[in-house]
């Protein structure tokens, strides 16, 4: 077998790591890019935006319900790994021909660049951050044939680290200009106060928050606050040049501001959402502190349709959710908000603007990044959701959760706690069951509102051994929670949570 020419003394390994360290360095350059200018158009939002729109709605679900919030995440690692693999076949290919490898390259980079444009309101300068990806890792596979290959192991070591320094230093600058650069959403956000509100929410007390170890927070923080949504990169949305569009079937169709929206009452509620993908016992359901204005005097200015059954709401990344008007009309405390917990709303939970609507479960009724109200039919049109095959919007299920404890106890009196929920209903009364014994009532928490979760907990005396705890609640209308299990598609998990412990 004959030796490589000098341009390819580098071995197979080292061009391997080539073509990885390439497209590593390329996908940060592409970050930088987007980040500078169109966020969310960087290669790896892109083509994960992509995968998410064209997988199977039961690949979709399958995700949620095996991995939670973390699927996005999982799904960007997958992505990665196949591009660096891809990185690693290039510079192979490269090593024996330059012109193949840059093909590849280019492949790469054309369809990150595609991806792109498909993403709805990007325009063509959509594609540039894959192009400069591309750009990128075809200048370095270059000067690594040129330069690297022909010289000592040292100077290609050297090589190698320098390459990926300028890649950790441009994916570094990234996160610096979506941070603090122009036009970054969370610049505004950084800049704004919430303003004192004219209705403020009404104090539940001390008496709403249990003392009991291991039971969630009745109020939870911003940072733990579950995030379900379709957006791999929360989308960047300017407040200056934010617009909130009323249109369909209204007399007038209306546009507002950021600073409209400010000058308006403003409305204050704790309110609990839930996402219908919640499994019976999971933790995609939190409580918080919303700020905002009333959706039905906003829509009230339009002169809707009274014979407009559903509103239609949009994201700004073209995502969209239906909600009956009749749930928007009826007195419930509808909000758009811009605040959560007293701070300005998170980037990743819909700033500047979004949907609360207590009662209903957030695929028809939270809106996050919100810039357009349809007016419309349910016969009309369906939104993203109702698309895939999930049940018109319905009230959420009265439900309940043992928080603790989860696995084991000591003998003896034993404290298990948890939460219920029944929104825009409230909760009256929850019951716990040991065994094969008789349902007994809980102590509950305070609530102010129907709208938001209860807090509930017991002490049993539990010996040795395995035992089962069910709980169950009841809402404000004397409706017993069911036992009936059903899966959580098309309308949402019904079942009573079960947890199984051992006491030593």
């Amino acid at each position: 077998m004959t030796e490589p020419s000098a341009p390819n003394q580098a071995g197979t390994r080292a061009w391997a790591l080539a073509g990885i360290i390439a497209a590593l360095t390329a996908l940060a350059v592409g970050h930088l890019v987007a980040a500078l200018f169109v966020p969310r158009a960087s290669p790896l939002s892109a083509i994960s935006d992509v995968v998410i729109a064209a997988s199977p709605p039961d690949a979709t679900e399958w995700a949620i319900a095996t991995f939670g919030t973390a699927d996005k995440p999982l799904l960007q690692a997958g992505i990665v790994a196949a591009l660096l693999a891809f990185g690693a076949a290039a510079g192979l290919v490269w090593r024996r021909s330059p012109w193949p490898g840059l093909a590849l390259v280019a492949l790469l980079a054309a369809a990150g660049a595609a991806a792109a444009l498909t993403r709805p309101d990007l325009g063509a300068t959509a594609a540039v951050p894959s192009l400069a990806a591309g750009a990128w890792a075809a200048g370095s596979l270059h000067w690594w044939a040129t330069r690297g290959t022909a010289r000592t192991a040292t100077d290609r070591r050297r090589f190698l680290i320098v390459t990926a320094g300028i890649g950790a230093a441009a994916f570094a600058a990234s996160l610096a200009a979506r941070r603090f650069g122009p036009g970054s959403a969370e610049a505004d956000r950084d800049a704004f106060t919430v303003p004192e509100p004219d209705l403020p929410a009404a104090d539940p007390g001390p008496g709403a928050e249990l003392d009991v170890e291991g039971l969630g927070p009745w109020r939870t923080p911003n940072a733990d606050f579950y995030r379900i949504d379709t957006a791999i990169t929360p989308p960047n949305v300017e407040v200056d040049t934010w617009r909130l569009l009323v249109k369909g079937r209204v007399g007038t169709e209306r546009t507002y501001t950021f600073d409209d929206l400010l000058g308006r009452e403003l409305i204050e509620r704790d309110i609990t959402l839930c996402c219908v993908s919640n499994p019976i016992g999971g933790d995609l359901v939190d409580n918080a502190r919303w700020t905002g204005v009333s959706l039905a005097d906003l829509l009230a200015e339009a002169d809707p349709d009274p014979h407009a059954d559903q509103l239609v709401s949009r994201s700004s990344d073209g995502w969209t959710a239906g909600t009956p008007t009749a749930a928007v009309f009826d007195g419930r405390d509808a909000l758009i908000a811009v605040g959560m917990n007293g701070q300005p709303l998170p980037v990743e939970h819909g700033w500047p603007a979004r949907l609360v609507i207590p009662g209903l479960y957030g695929y028809v009724s939270a809106t996050k990044w919100l810039t357009e109200l349809e007016l419309t039919t349910f016969d009309s049109y369906d939104p993203y959701w109702i698309q895939r095959g999930w049940g018109l919007p319905a009230p959420v299920h009265t439900a309940s959760r043992i928080d603790t404890p989860h696995s084991g106890a000591a003998a003896g009196t034993v404290t298990v706690a948890g939460v219920a929920w029944a929104q825009h209903r409230g909760i009256s009364a929850v019951e716990l069951r040991v065994d094969d014994g008789e349902w007994t009532p809980c102590d509950l928490a305070d609530a102010a509102t129907d709208d938001t979760w209860r807090q509930w907990r017991t002490d049993v005396e539990l010996g040795s051994g395995e035992h089962d705890l069910a709980v169950r609640a009841t809402d404000g209308d004397g409706t017993v929670q069911t036992e009936e299990r059903a899966p959580v598609k098309p309308s949402g998990a019904t079942g009573l949570h079960n947890v199984t412990i051992t006491v030593t």
